[in-house]
């Protein structure tokens, strides 16, 4: 009977561990299994010069979404953000790349609108900024091209 009993919550443990495992897993792995919290807005740049997959995406220096995929079309770089479902974004919202520190990772901060109108979801921001080159704006400023 003991032995039963020390083989149960053995087994037990186990599934517990497995659990705790696998719940670690789509956490950190971001999967959504369920539909998920946020929509997607895709944004038109015509760079996104170091940008990443999975970067922030901020309003106000707050967290709102990520971006989910880069892509490019017809010369140009089409980019896809989740956004969370309890943001909404104006038709003239602008996105830009911007630059955290001086040499830090590039993130999407937008900029909100004064439209009435809301940007549907899978829609697009229309007005976009490109990252900041500082390469060439230190080689204008060193050859005195500025």
């Amino acid at each position: 009977m003991g032995n039963r009993r020390l083989e149960l919550s053995v087994g037990l443990f186990l599934l517990v561990g497995l659990a705790c495992l696998a719940y670690l897993s789509v956490k950190l792995g971001q999967i959504r299994l369920w539909g998920g919290s946020d929509y997607p807005v895709q944004a038109t740049f015509s760079t996104v010069n170091g940008l990443k997959i999975q970067a922030d995406v901020t309003m106000a220096g707050v967290q709102i979404g990520r971006v989910e995929s880069i892509q490019l079309k017809s010369g140009a770089a089409i980019v896809t953000m989740r956004i969370n479902k309890d943001v909404n974004l104006e038709e003239d919202a602008i996105a830009s790349i911007k630059t955290s520190g001086i040499i830090g990772d590039k993130y999407i901060a937008i900029s909100p609108g004064a439209s009435e109108t809301y940007i549907q979801r899978g829609g697009k921001i229309v007005d976009t900024q490109p990252p900041l080159d500082l390469e060439e704006l230190i080689g204008k400023f060193v050859f005195g091209k500025v």
